[in-house]
């Protein structure tokens, strides 16, 4: 082994260990916890040392984030995996089911990805934001279902008329970059498949998927619920019935 090779391999092991610790203060103590002071203080080194990896606490956090999108997106693909055949509509409940189930096992993780504000210009959450949705996991795995649901048939579209004007600059470029994401997954869709009503669909679907395992992860319902499943399996039959799946 050459010198060069051995300080790799320690610079690797070191980094390893920095992002194993960040995501254990994570877990324990939530987000804020997350310090580069915190850190060395916990791996018996200096502060000034980890900026030989990272160049500042957002730095590592936004590594953290990609780590945790990367843990979900292998449990969803793992659920995808242990389905018989290919029903879009299973596909589509594995995928709610299996982001419902890992936000409420992993409460921090979920906080620090899809309740924290980033700098980065690509994050788990899909979204109309002008974000590269390819370059996460997550949305990777979650459209390319979206992908295979739209090329085995359409969607129930909202007349025309109901979409918000002002939604639909930012409608057109979410559509631009589902198909140029679909089309990475390897689905064949034709453009016409995915329009800005449909876009607007997904939207929709996403904004009340996150919403209602939001309020589950928080505990934020407005009165006291013993049992939140057959609450979310209502709002998940209603979703896929209004999207005609």
């Amino acid at each position: 082994m050459t010198e060069a090779t051995r300080r790799d391999r320690v610079r690797a092991d070191t980094d390893r260990a920095i992002r194993a610790q960040a995501r254990a203060l994570l877990v324990n103590h939530g987000p804020q916890a997350v310090t580069l002071r915190a850190i060395a203080r916990e791996m018996g080194i200096t502060a000034p040392a980890l900026y030989r990896y990272y160049a500042s606490r957002e730095d590592l956090v936004e590594h953290l984030r990609t780590d945790v999108c990367e843990d979900l997106a292998q449990e969803l693909t793992d659920d995808l995996a242990r389905l018989d055949g290919d029903d879009r509509l299973d596909q589509v409940l594995a995928i709610c089911r299996g982001f419902r189930r890992w936000a409420l096992a992993h409460p921090q993780e979920f906080v620090l990805v899809f309740a924290s504000p980033s700098d980065a210009s690509a994050n788990c959450p899909a979204g109309p934001d002008g974000a590269d949705l390819s370059k996460d996991s997550f949305g990777r795995i979650f459209l390319s279902v979206a992908g295979r649901v739209l090329a085995s048939g359409p969607l129930v579209l909202p007349p025309e008329r109901t979409i918000p004007p002002s939604l639909r600059p930012d409608l057109a470029v979410f559509r631009e970059e589902l198909l140029r994401v679909v089309a990475e997954s390897g689905v064949e869709l034709p453009p016409e498949r995915l329009g800005v009503g449909t876009a607007f669909v997904m939207l929709q679907f996403w904004v009340r998927l996150y919403g209602q395992v939001a309020l589950e992860v928080f505990g934020q319902f407005p009165f006291p619920v013993g049992d939140p499943e057959p609450l979310f399996e209502s709002m998940l039959t209603d979703l896929l019935r209004e999207a005609g799946l």
